[in-house]
């Protein structure tokens, strides 16, 4: 890309962005949020006590269609609950894509458990379903039921197939897999609310799925997660750990196994219900601003394309993407030291979870989609406060 391209493309971006600086996904609140909030604060319930995270929860699983919804502080203490809730344990192999925000794996190790990096593909940048089959038919050996890897012996208890930038993976294909093989699913739709595949929500074709409501989701509660299952013996398990595991009584305090104070307080879920009710607002949002990178930058699909919702699918367009044809001349890094100069904070992919100093010795299968995208890949600022 020639500078001058190179400087029109950051001024497109920049007009998009109401020529003013602008973060990677920043939130909106007005009156409502502000409400509930005070409600909360008078109310002195602003802790895990109250009705306030109930109302929330019913909110939540009546827009993604999931018998139950646990919330959580956190996506991440989310994950971790999850996998404890499909068994897993110590030594166990936990099938994960490197294309994720580093939590997703971290989970797994508060487990005791092994990551095992699985690659990607190129249409939605999930766990590409026609390699992974291959790659467990050639490794896996059944043992008492279960799929063991022939190499280290250890079962393969899971697999947690991430729903990248929104966009759904290959989620029914890798169900069928799943199925196959009898590897439990937890799907990571920590950036999927409000994304479809098929109308079905995503986070709800899995044994167990996980929200997230970091501050830069496309609802939050400052800080926050839920757990979402149709399983009625998963869901009681779950409020029963996020609680550190305390036996219900009026008075005492006895606890029956190793537990987490993993609850949301009431404060983070007042601010999710009036958020949680401005959702479809939020997506038509998103999908209109997507419609307009779609418009405003494709004089240059000679250089890159902007990431499209898969088939079959309806996506909540959390970040807008643009994956380039190439990284010639370093083309990655020369657009978002442009880009940030003039205040636009435009982000790489996160580095590919395997390469990180912790994660290199553990299993991988050929990675070749990850290394061909993990330089090519940039995120369009998407907030909601840049279209109007």
């Amino acid at each position: 890309m020639k500078t001058k391209d190179l400087n029109n493309l950051v001024n497109k971006i920049y007009k998009i962005c109401n020529f003013k600086k602008t973060g990677l996904h920043e939130p909106v609140f007005s009156q409502e949020e502000i409400k509930s909030l005070k409600k909360s604060i008078q109310s002195t319930m602003v802790s895990t006590t109250g009705g306030v995270v109930d109302k929330f929860e019913k909110k939540l699983k009546n827009f993604v269609k999931s018998k139950h919804c646990i919330a959580t502080i956190n996506g991440t203490s989310a994950l971790h609950i999850s996998l404890l809730l499909v068994g897993v344990k110590r030594n166990d192999e936990v099938l994960v894509p490197p294309f994720s925000f580093v939590a997703t794996a971290n989970s797994i190790l508060y487990c005791d458990a092994i990551p095992h990096f699985v690659d990607i593909n190129e249409k939605n940048l999930g766990i590409d379903p026609d390699k992974l089959y291959k790659y467990l038919k050639s490794i896996c050996k059944k043992q008492n039921g279960y799929s063991v890897n022939k190499k280290t012996g250890n079962i393969i208890r899971a697999i947690m197939p991430v729903h990248v930038f929104g966009h759904p993976a290959d989620i029914e294909k890798i169900v069928k897999i799943s199925n196959h093989f009898n590897i439990k699913i937890i799907e990571d739709a920590a950036e999927a609310l409000g994304s479809y595949y098929k109308n079905k929500h995503l986070g709800t074709f899995g044994d167990v799925g996980i929200l997230s409501f970091n501050g830069n989701k496309i609802i939050t509660t400052g800080a926050g997660g839920a757990i979402i299952t149709n399983k009625n013996n998963l869901a009681k398990k779950a409020r029963h750990l996020i609680a550190n595991a305390k036996i219900n009584h009026p008075w005492n305090y006895e606890h029956d196994q190793i537990g987490f104070n993993y609850r949301m307080p009431s404060l983070n879920a007042a601010l999710g219900c009036a958020q949680i009710d401005k959702i479809k607002i939020f997506l038509k949002k998103k999908k209109n601003l997507y419609k307009k990178y779609k418009k405003e930058l494709a004089q240059f699909n000679k250089d890159f394309i902007v990431m499209n919702e898969p088939i079959h699918s309806r996506s909540n367009f959390w970040l807008n993407t643009i994956i380039l044809n190439n990284n010639k001349g370093n083309l990655k890094r020369k657009i978002l030291i442009s880009a940030h100069k003039k205040g636009i904070r435009l982000r790489p992919i996160w580095n590919p979870i395997n390469t990180f100093k912790h994660f290199k010795k553990y299993p991988k299968m050929n990675l070749s989609n990850v290394d061909k995208f993990k330089d090519r890949i940039i995120n369009l600022p998407s907030g909601l406060n840049i279209l109007k």
